[in-house]
């Protein structure tokens, strides 16, 4: 039976390169997402045995939207995509419940490798990035626990994308209300109080791209 897999990438000509590259017997793509909220509701309709996530998808990166697949779909596994190399990114991604972690610099080989690992169970992580996660270990690199909670780094993606208020609480069908209360405990728990630090802090965390 073939493994059932979600793609979600805002590039629909990436989407489209890696449909291409991976359809077949061995691989059905049941369906694509262009952001984290949407590829959360085709995990949850579709239930995918992999759901392959771009890291930086607006709206909801792809840490945030791993821990949610996974909560809505507790049988797939997750695969995390992106161009980043840095080992906070590899940390976090795992940390959220990824069990696949692949730059999308690596061949195409690389890549089909990559899924049948994880499909039969195992973890997949680059070889060059096994060993500076070990060595950011030993060296405490670790990127630490993060203060904020789940919904708290929604609203900061968000406000950091530039979004008004009123047009988060529509993305994330919340009141204004509650998202300014939310926005309050962003600043409050971070020490930040101006938008230009907070979309500087959400850099640093690998919610957005600078």
């Amino acid at each position: 039976m073939a493994t059932r897999v979600l793609i979600a990438d805002d590039h629909r000509l990436f989407r489209e390169g890696l449909k291409g590259l991976i359809a077949g017997e061995e691989f059905v793509v049941v369906a694509e997402a262009e952001d984290g909220q949407e590829a959360i509701r085709l995990a949850q309709r579709h239930q995918p045995d992999l759901a392959l996530l771009d890291v930086m998808m607006p709206g909801l990166n792809g840490v945030d939207a791993t821990r949610e697949v996974l909560r809505v779909s507790r049988h797939s596994r997750v695969i995390v995509l992106t161009m980043h190399k840095e080992s906070p990114y590899v940390i976090n991604s795992l940390r959220a419940g990824a069990r696949g972690y692949v730059v999308k610099t690596q061949t195409a080989v690389e890549m089909l490798a990559a899924m049948r690992a994880v499909a039969r169970g195992d973890v997949y992580v680059p070889p060059d990035l096994s060993r500076a996660l070990v060595e950011c270990h030993q060296q405490g690199g670790d990127p630490g626990a993060d203060p904020l909670s789940a919904r708290e780094r929604q609203v900061l993606q968000l406000v950091a994308e530039g979004h008004t208020t009123k047009a988060i609480g529509g993305l994330l069908h919340i009141s204004f209300k509650t998202v300014e209360t939310h926005r309050g405990a962003v600043m409050r728990k971070l020490d930040i109080h101006d938008a230009a630090s907070l979309v500087r802090y959400a850099i640093r965390r690998g919610l957005i791209e600078a």
